[in-house]
């Protein structure tokens, strides 16, 4: 006999029953979609005041997985999963799931909460974490490089950075030290509002480095960013290789995400195993 999880009931199968439910390839899926795309050389800038704490649409359905998108309706819905998810045109490289401290909210109101912003979102560090063996420039990948959990809104003085890692540096409150990095940074706003301060100090993505006070005179570094989508200050915000587009996908109850070498559509699903013990 075997006995199988059905909700909150267990119940017994003989062993026939058994082999016919693990017959059926899909006994139950759950699914994943995709949220924001972003491309850190497309001509468009995702820094922190574009789009992350905004009710609008960006891209288009068929270069979703190819440039800057942001799907408003999945970023309204409420969800208690997040993948982020480093992919070679649609390709997966490697990814990340994490799990929400707070479950049932949107990307939209967690994002909107900028003030006093500098939330760790996440619990218990990433659920998976996937990588491909041929996948490179990992040294100082924003996402994949360093451990611990997402935190958003990373707010100080007049810096904010949308998506960072407990892992790397994160800047005290009252520190000007332009030093921490990830998804959708901006040196020059308010980050308590949202607002930029101009054309020169937002950028898309920048890498894992040790690079403080940057912008003084005698500086001895610049940021390192991935491809060309960042403000005038070329002179500080040095373009670099593009690793990947990163996309992020979310879901209310998926676990789990599709491995590297996986395709990229707009919504995955993965399967939910009934579990037997006998």
């Amino acid at each position: 006999m075997f006995l199988l999880w059905v909700g909150m009931m267990l119940v017994q199968l003989t062993t026939a029953g058994a082999r016919e439910l693990e017959r059926i390839e899909k006994l139950e899926t759950q699914t994943w979609n995709l949220a924001m795309n972003l491309n850190p050389a497309d001509g468009h800038v995702m820094g922190y005041a574009t789009g992350w704490a905004q009710d609008i649409f960006i891209g288009t359905y068929t270069e979703a997985l190819t440039k800057d998108y942001l799907n408003r309706v999945v970023w309204k819905h409420p969800i208690s999963y997040i993948a982020i998810v480093r992919h070679q045109e649609g390709e997966i490289d490697a990814v990340k799931v994490f799990r929400f401290k707070e479950s049932s909210r949107s990307l939209l109101s967690r994002f909107r909460d900028m003030n006093p912003g500098r939330e760790i979102v996440t619990e218990g560090g990433p659920l998976q974490e996937s990588i491909s063996r041929n996948a490179q420039n990992m040294e100082d990948d924003p996402i994949f490089s360093v451990g611990g959990d997402l935190a958003f809104n990373w707010g100080y003085r007049d810096n904010g950075h949308r998506i960072v890692l407990t892992g790397g540096n994160l800047s005290p409150k009252g520190v000007n030290d332009d030093n921490t990095h990830g998804l959708g940074n901006d040196f020059a706003c308010n980050p308590l509002t949202g607002v930029s301060r101009g054309d020169h100090w937002y950028h898309e993505i920048s890498n894992i480095q040790h690079c403080p006070y940057p912008y003084l005179p005698h500086a001895t570094c610049t940021v390192q960013l991935q491809g060309t989508d960042s403000g005038r200050r070329t002179d500080v915000l040095k373009s670099g290789p593009v690793y990947g587009n990163y996309a992020i996908y979310v879901s209310e109850d998926a676990t789990s995400f599709p491995g590297p070498g996986t395709m990229l559509d707009l919504e995955l699903e993965v399967e939910k195993k009934l579990k037997f013990f006998q």
